[in-house]
């Protein structure tokens, strides 16, 4: 048989065998580390769902622990801004699967691509903050914060995907199996988890025990510099050298990427980046705040003002009443200058 040939028959065999069950596979949407989701058809209730399962057989079981943590960890967790699960199981063939809503709309580095402006690009990070903040509030660190796990929805909601490296506070971790890296020889504990490009450097050094939420507000702030910058902190490149340079480099300077860039936002960014935790926002939902005050016009606590930049920005909010002000002034001396002639 030729290539292709294998390829299919391969492809074939790594489908999930649904038989007895009350869904009907559609297609295949995507895969990761050590699982795959399909679009499937729900014949109990008529309508689409996401069905995650594991790619490859687990004689250990420890797949299949993770997935199924995962799919509790959602359960637990309902927000606006998080796919609900529906359903949970083992499959005829013995794959452990769980089914969840299927979001319709773009990965949030595809939705980038489309030109949104930058204040909508803004509240849809805030809406990212929320729903990590929640998490946060529930004890549950992401660990996998990137844009590839961000689904933008037909209508503008923000959905934060893929718990599958999730860590819950105070807990130990269950076996480092399939992860995005693997593990680092020397460091804290010799696990890491996460992607290179987007992990905070705590996790770069794999020292697991200085994960907190802050570890998310530094995904985030990458997430945020992706925003603005259009690319990623540290760029494509061996997993290895990446995570090298998060640990030992700060990533470009925005402003030097796009100097338009207001120098607010770029600080926003710098300060959720901060390679040391504590000098960092203390929560992701500080971090949205601040962005939430940029928006507003209002001055952002990661970045000091000089007084002429405060006095733009104060002109800048009220330049329609100061607009409206004048004219009315004008107006006055106008009707003045008439009435004395």
């Amino acid at each position: 048989m030729d290539d292709e040939t294998l390829a299919h028959l391969r492809a074939v065999a790594e489908l999930p065998d649904l038989t007895g069950t009350r869904y009907r596979l559609v297609r295949r949407l995507g895969a990761g580390g050590m699982a795959t989701v399909y679009l499937v058809e729900d014949t109990a209730l008529g309508r689409e769902a996401a069905l995650k399962v594991l790619s490859d057989p687990d004689p250990s079981g420890d797949l299949a622990a993770r997935l199924v943590a995962e799919a509790r960890l959602l359960a637990d967790l309902e927000h606006p801004n998080l796919a609900p699960v529906h359903d949970v199981g083992t499959l005829p063939d013995g794959r452990v699967f769980y089914v969840m809503k299927y979001v319709r709309g773009a990965r949030l580095d595809e939705w980038i691509s489309g030109a949104p402006g930058r204040p909508a690009a803004l509240r849809l990070f805030v809406k990212v903050c929320d729903a990590v903040s929640f998490a946060h509030a529930h004890g549950v660190v992401h660990r996998d914060l990137k844009p590839q796990n961000i689904m933008v929805g037909e209508f503008g909601e923000a959905l934060v995907l893929d718990w599958g490296v999730a860590k819950r506070l105070g807990r130990l971790d269950p076996p480092a199996v399939g992860m995005p890296v693997g593990r680092r020889p020397g460091t804290a504990d010799g696990s890491i988890v996460g992607t290179p490009a987007w992990m905070a450097p705590e996790q770069a050094r794999g020292d697991l025990a200085a994960v907190d939420p802050r570890t998310d507000v530094y995904a985030l702030g990458a997430i945020l510099y992706f925003l603005l910058g259009r690319r990623a902190p540290f760029g494509p490149g061996p997993g290895e050298e990446t995570l090298r340079r998060v640990i030992e480099s700060e990533p470009p300077a925005l402003r030097s990427i796009d100097p338009s860039i207001p120098r607010p936002l770029a600080a926003i960014a710098g300060k959720a980046m901060a390679r040391r935790g504590e000098e960092r926002y203390r929560a992701a939902s500080d971090l949205s705040a601040d962005v939430l005050r940029f928006l507003d016009g209002l001055a952002v606590d990661a970045y000091p003002e000089s007084i002429l930049e405060r006095a733009g920005r104060l002109f800048a909010r009220t330049r329609t009443l100061a607009a409206l002000i004048a004219a009315y002034i004008l107006m006055r001396l106008l009707i003045l200058w008439l009435t004395g002639r």
